[in-house]
């Protein structure tokens, strides 16, 4: 099996040293093209509308996968022994609100917002996944929307997103809180030291009146594979930052820069009002990268940082920063042509904001930005890009199945044009053989891309995981071969407007 060939390119600097061939040239362990991925189970959890199964945590130990269900208000245990016919178990009341759960080695974390104030401070609850008893609860800061461990199991990590209230009244501090295992201590870590400081690349800080810190809203976390480090999105403020876990600080904040829909790789459908499905054009639009999930790779002896850049407006009853771009007044030099691509069938429907693009203050908009990159983003772990997927997920979804070409959680193709598109919301690697994958899951369209990263800068397209009766994929989490109840690596998707959990297995 030939691995590297003699004409491979070499890249130096933010990777380190790192060998980059075609694809065609790296095919990885048995090669990705022998792999199948067959749907073997599902589950529906709960009864009635959306929001009976956001996010999953699987424990091999136990073979329980763990169900996030906000509207019962509790944690739903189902045994995956038999993953074909999964066997619904005894539910954990909780007591708060849950928006996340992960496990490691046979104990379960879930991070639980305030049900009284969810201003106010949350709870890290830690239980044990044979016996399901309540072992411990830990402060969280406000919101706390994320929970995971560290590879190594010392550290459980929450992102406390402290988001304003409706009025915007009440915008509590964005934070980190980190928990060690063995001496149950809790840090909370903030970002008060950046308050005052400009971070640049388009780092957001525009909520009214909000310090950086208040501003911030910590998304969602990866992990070194050394537990040594906490790369953290934020997602409204379009950046990262990185997290010393043994000294407990803010090592750095960047901005992730933006997307030039102009240019050939990023071609839009800007227009749901347009009457073509399909309809990629070059715009002269700047789109913020806004990820959600973030996941830590090692290919190959160099790290990365994967993004879902599903894109986020901050949209209060106190604060809104969404507009058309009809109702938006163009700078005339800047855009000569205000009033043709202001038209419903141009840029006229797109969804933009009012917190940027006055450049020179004079009450006008000299630059348009749009939410999202509607792609994934392969990121070198100080924030370099090293590969964005541009528009091929919009355009390989038109092309496998043109009525789910930019719908709306199954309600109609082309639906999602004017806002942010597919919304790649969550990623997740597996190592199979000497190949990684990652999978890609789409809120609205639904769905899981596959592709093969063992070239980070030459990703490819293998498949699409996705039964349309399986709407709004919201958690994602891969299964390593030896751990799974079946022998082969798994892919369990939850779904939040469906309320089922697909099971797929890799062969």
């Amino acid at each position: 099996m030939k691995i590297f060939n003699k004409s491979c390119l070499i890249v130096i600097g933010a990777l380190g040293l790192f060998c980059s061939c075609n694809l065609d040239d790296y095919q990885g362990g048995s090669g990705t093209s022998d792999l199948t991925f067959n749907k073997i189970g599902s589950l529906i959890n709960g009864t009635g509308g959306e929001g009976f199964a956001e996010i999953s945590a699987f424990d091999p130990e136990t073979a329980k996968l763990f169900v996030i269900n906000p509207n019962d208000v509790e944690l739903s245990v189902w045994n995956l022994s038999d993953p074909s016919s999964p066997v619904a178990g005894t539910d954990i009341p909780l007591n708060g609100i849950p928006n996340s759960v992960a496990v490691n080695d046979g104990i379960v974390a879930v991070a639980l917002e305030n049900a009284a104030d969810k201003q106010a401070e949350g709870t890290i609850a830690i239980y044990e996944a044979e016996s399901q008893t309540l072992l411990n609860t830990y402060p969280a800061g406000a919101l706390p929307d994320m929970v995971t461990f560290s590879p190594d199991g010392k550290y459980i990590i929450a992102a406390n997103e402290g988001e304003p209230n409706d009025e915007y009244t009440n915008d509590p501090e964005g934070s980190v809180t980190i928990i060690d295992v063995i001496s149950g201590e809790v840090f909370e870590v903030d970002f008060r030291a950046f308050n005052g400081r400009k971070i640049g690349n388009d780092f957001r800080v525009f909520g009214p009146g909000a310090t950086l810190a208040q501003d911030i809203e910590p998304e969602y976390i990866a992990i070194s594979d050394d537990s040594k480090t906490a790369y953290v999105v934020l997602q409204e403020n379009n950046g990262i930052a990185t997290i010393d876990l043994r000294s407990k600080t803010v090592r750095s904040i960047i901005g992730l820069g933006v997307k030039d829909y102009s240019l050939a790789m990023n071609q839009l459908d800007a227009s749901d009002k347009d009457g073509i499905v399909g309809n990629f054009q070059n715009w002269p639009v700047l789109g913020f990268y806004h990820p959600d999930a973030i996941t830590f790779a090692r290919v190959r002896g160099a790290r990365f940082l994967i993004t879902a850049n599903e894109g986020d407006a901050r949209d209060y009853d106190g604060y809104s920063e969404e507009e058309r771009v009809k109702d938006l007044e163009l700078d005339p030099t800047a855009y000569p042509d205000a009033a043709t691509l202001q038209l419903d069938e141009n840029l006229g429907r797109l969804k933009t904001t009012t917190a940027n693009g006055d450049i020179d203050g004079d009450g006008d908009v000299d630059q348009i930005y749009v939410y999202g990159g509607r792609s994934f983003t392969i990121w070198s772990t100080s924030g370099h890009k090293i590969y964005d997927s541009g528009d091929q997920i919009a355009k390989t979804i038109l092309e496998l199945d043109l009525d789910a070409f930019n719908s709306n959680e199954g309600d109609g193709t082309d639906k999602r044009s004017d806002d942010k598109g597919a919304e790649p919301e969550a990623v997740e690697i597996l190592e199979v053989g000497r190949s990684t994958l990652l999978f890609v899951g789409l809120e609205r369209t639904g769905g899981v891309m596959i592709y093969d990263i063992s070239n980070p800068v030459n990703p490819k397209f293998i498949d699409w995981l996705r039964d349309t009766t399986d709407i709004s994929p919201e958690g994602l989490i891969t299964v390593k071969a030896e751990d799974s109840p079946t022998g082969n690596a798994l892919v369990i998707v939850t779904h939040e407007v469906s309320n089922s959990v697909a099971i797929y297995e890799i062969k």
